[in-house]
């Protein structure tokens, strides 16, 4: 006897989507993506910048938990690893009232948090006044402080002001998008506050974490850019006879098809169609009953599954289809207590020609600390920084480079959204100048590009670990469904990608029970 294959819809073609498809296609289900976008990827995005094909959403993954690079070695992938120039960043301070200037980063830290107040590197950002106040955590006791929650209270108490605004607020603000203060400790550095009760001291605490972090960069990317990763997914979904739809959008889901008003004919997987919703008797049960999703071109699919890998918004409208226990689940910004939501991220391209910009002056790039004269966050001096990159960006010119800005501050006013290309480009030239400390000439750019992306809680925010928590708790009361993406796992390809797979885990689980 052969069992008919279970027939599973993803809504949603980001990096959470198509991880989960593949794994659920391996085991034989029948595998449809849907994506509203003409492209499948989401955050994993490109676009083609004077002649060179370049990231125009996130450029690397991190390393941390393998998860990523599994991945990567399944799909035949490994050898376009990459690893980042080892120059590293730099830091931009340009306060009001007072001259601006560019600072390599201190690299021996966590979240900016240096191991040695007293270094030179950490001196050059936060002055003699500012280290000596750091070291005082050296012989302050951590028991008058107890275990802290709150990440910029915590380096506040222990190093003082200087350190929190200097080095640890831009690296959180460009790491996350989110301000210390917004940040839980035990989320952000796991094993900090253990760490600081056994050595006494902040900054020995941070020593010994990276004492036992293992050896490697923290970060890789992929000859090609990360789409790489997207082309590779596809293709195994294809391998695997899967559908793949983008273009169109889903507009309602339910498991009772008088609940779906669509004139157009239903589209059955795996067979030759639904009738028409008027001619369909309503369904009743529990998890033997498929799921009807509608979408915007007029078809109706008919799963057995169903996976929800969309950006936060979308998956909450689409739940709250299923019913009322799904149409009041937890958001951040429900409590008083919660951090300020995320502000959009608007993130600029430009490619120009600059010989002075040929030495790398600044780095692979530059974080912005908070308080700023300059509106961008941070800059990627991306040609500096992916040697795969520069050699595309050589044989377009010899002086060929390529820079990344990113606009958006956590709880700071949009300052980007309403300008016109020309004057974002302005924008971004002004602020790129004064990190770089070179003078780029508009006549010098040969393409630009902008796009935005809506920002997301990250899991080390205070209270977003319990809002997921309840959220998947209560979409696991409902059967054949699963929910993933970076608003419940946090951002980046290794909270991503280990969350689709308990997601395509599940949903696998129930279609062996049916």
């Amino acid at each position: 006897m052969s069992l008919e294959p279970k027939r599973l819809v993803v809504i949603g073609g980001g990096a959470a989507g198509l991880v989960g498809a593949v794994d659920c296609a391996k085991v034989g289900i029948s595998v449809t993506v849907v994506d509203a976008q003409e492209s499948f990827g989401g955050a994993l995005a490109a676009a083609e910048v004077a002649g060179l094909r370049v990231d125009v959403g996130a450029e690397s993954f991190a390393t941390r938990g393998g998860s990523v690079a599994e991945l990567i070695e399944q799909l035949g992938l490994t050898d376009r690893v990459v690893r980042p120039n080892r120059a590293g960043a730099w830091l931009h301070v340009a306060k009001p009232g007072q001259p601006q200037r560019s600072v390599p980063l201190p690299k021996a830290g966590l979240l900016g948090i240096p191991t040695n107040p007293l270094a030179d590197d950490v001196r050059r950002v936060i002055g003699w006044k500012g280290a000596l106040r750091a070291y005082l955590d050296r012989i302050r006791p951590p028991l008058t402080i107890g275990t802290e929650h709150n990440l910029g209270a915590l380096v506040r108490k222990r190093m003082g002001a200087a350190v929190h605004d200097l080095l640890v607020a831009p690296v959180t603000s460009g790491v996350y998008s989110a301000a210390p203060d917004d940040l839980d400790v035990d989320r952000a550095a796991p094993g900090l506050n253990a760490a600081l009760t056994r050595t006494g001291a902040l900054s020995l605490a941070v020593a010994a974490l990276r004492e036992n972090a293992p050896a490697g960069a923290a970060v890789g990317g992929l000859d090609g850019g990360m789409t790489v990763l997207v082309d590779g997914l596809t293709a195994e979904l294809e391998r695997w006879g899967s559908t793949l739809i983008t273009g169109v959008a889903v507009t309602a889901i339910s498991r009772n098809p008088f609940d779906i008003d669509v004139d157009g004919p239903g589209v059955g997987l795996g067979d030759a169609g639904l009738p028409r919703m008027s001619e369909r008797p309503a369904a009743a049960g529990a998890s033997k009953v498929p799921w009807y999703v509608a979408l915007t071109d007029g078809r109706v699919l008919e799963a057995d599954l169903l996976l929800i890998a969309t950006p936060e918004q979308p998956a909450r409208n689409l739940l709250a289809d299923v019913g009322p226990a799904l149409r009041d689940l937890p958001a951040a910004g429900d409590d008083a207590g919660d951090p300020v939501l995320p502000a959009p991220i608007e993130l600029v391209t430009i490619v120009l020609d600059e010989p002075a910009l040929d030495a790398a002056p600044r780095g692979s790039g530059l974080l912005v600390a908070p308080g700023s004269t300059l509106h961008a966050k941070a800059l990627t001096h991306a040609t500096a920084k992916w040697a795969w990159l520069a050699d595309r960006a050589k044989e377009q010119g010899e002086h060929r480079h390529v820079v990344r800005l990113s606009f958006g501050r956590q709880g700071e006013a949009d300052a980007t959204s309403a300008l016109t290309d020309e004057e974002l480009l302005s924008t971004a030239l002004h602020d790129a100048s004064a990190m770089l400390g070179v003078q780029l000439d508009p006549g010098s750019v040969r393409g630009f590009h902008r796009i935005s992306w809506t920002g997301t809680q990250p899991t080390a925010a205070r209270g977003q670990r319990e809002r997921s928590t309840a959220i998947r708790e209560a979409v696991a009361e409902v059967p054949d469904l699963a929910v993933t993406g970076a608003w419940l796992s946090g951002t980046g390809l290794a909270s991503v990608v280990p969350d689709a797979h308990e997601a395509a885990a599940r949903l696998r689980h129930q279609a062996l029970q049916r």
